[in-house]
């Protein structure tokens, strides 16, 4: 399924009227990677600087993978119908950064004229970048990754919770998370590659190649590599034991989720999607429902999707997923 997806996410878009230079690799505003690419070659031959480059895919290295997707700036002729709210939306960019780029000082645009289009930027701080769910779809199906996924981890923080957050604070909010993380557990970085907020974004964190660290047999750290290897993790802002989920961010973990098993060609089930719940923190032993006697945590929290057991999340959480990877599927055709 991944690369039946890949395929017609790339693919349904091209009769856009791009200039020769675009036509040559993909004609769209994405740049697919070629061997002996790099990021000053890439941005050379498009006119940006390798910061923008990479603020605008959410590239946290410069590594570069043969079939990843890059978003560019390009060159277009406009043709009858157009607008500068139609090409903003085409291709991923906004009116304002149109008009700045070509130095318009109204909206009108005239057939024929050239214009050049450069995509958003994605909101960042440091290693830390912040989506909307659908810039984190074009993102993750854009991506190519080293490390084989298995399964998605899902958390709640417990602390931060909804009341540390405010509307503005998430990179605020994920340095704290970092820093507990690397000066409290004595870990590498942050643990989790993904963090969902109350609003509904979510943000990237630790890179996708990077298995997660964190509390999978905190006593036993060969163990704990062994369960994380395959891991994506996710953390979902909030005390989920005590606190109501927004239903913003109740989608946000649906849809993220969702992708995840059509990016990685995954099913939903206890293997696929797993609940911190379930592990013995110390032993890093799968408990699953039969935890008693056992160092567990409530994780992802009592009220989350209707609880944090097996059956929960059969009866409550996998259908929603399952029910979102079809409806993505579906309006990608």
């Amino acid at each position: 399924m991944k690369k039946i997806v890949l395929l017609i996410f790339t693919v349904s878009f091209l009769l856009i009227n791009l200039s020769p230079v675009q036509a040559q690799n993909n004609p769209r505003n994405i740049y697919e990677v070629k061997p002996g690419d790099y990021l000053w070659k890439i941005a050379q031959t498009y006119n940006m600087t390798v910061q923008d480059l990479k603020q605008i895919n959410g590239l946290q290295t410069d590594l570069l993978l043969i079939g990843q997707k890059l978003r560019v700036s390009i060159d277009y002729k406009v043709v009858p119908g157009d607008t500068l709210w139609k090409l903003s939306q085409t291709f991923t960019s906004t009116v304002p950064l149109i008009k700045t780029a070509n130095g318009l000082k109204s909206n009108t645009i005239y057939i024929g004229q050239k214009l050049k289009i450069p995509p958003k930027k994605l909101r960042m701080k440091g290693q830390f970048f912040l989506m909307t769910r659908e810039e984190f779809k074009d993102w993750i199906f854009n991506q190519k990754f080293t490390r084989k996924v298995g399964k998605v981890q899902q958390h709640h923080t417990y602390q931060p919770s909804y009341q540390s957050f405010n509307g503005s604070n998430h990179f605020t909010l994920l340095q704290g998370m970092k820093d507990h993380h690397v000066t409290g557990m004595n870990w590498s970085d942050i643990s989790q590659q993904l963090t969902t907020f109350p609003d509904g974004s979510v943000a990237l964190g630790r890179p996708f190649n990077t298995p997660p660290e964190g509390s999978f047999g905190l006593l036993n750290e060969a163990v704990m590599h062994e369960i994380e290897k395959d891991a994506v993790a996710i953390e979902n802002v909030g005390n989920f034991d005590a606190e109501h989920m927004t239903d913003e961010q109740r989608e946000t973990i649906i849809t993220v989720t969702a992708l995840l098993m059509l990016k990685y060609d995954l099913q939903p089930t206890v293997d696929t999607i797993t609940y911190h719940h379930w592990w013995d923190i110390n032993t890093g032993k799968r408990v699953l429902d039969a935890g008693h006697g056992h160092a567990i945590k409530t994780c992802p929290g009592t009220g989350f999707f209707g609880g944090n057991s097996t059956d929960d999340a059969k009866n409550n959480f996998y259908p929603l997923v399952d029910r979102k990877m079809h409806e993505i599927w579906a309006a990608m055709q």
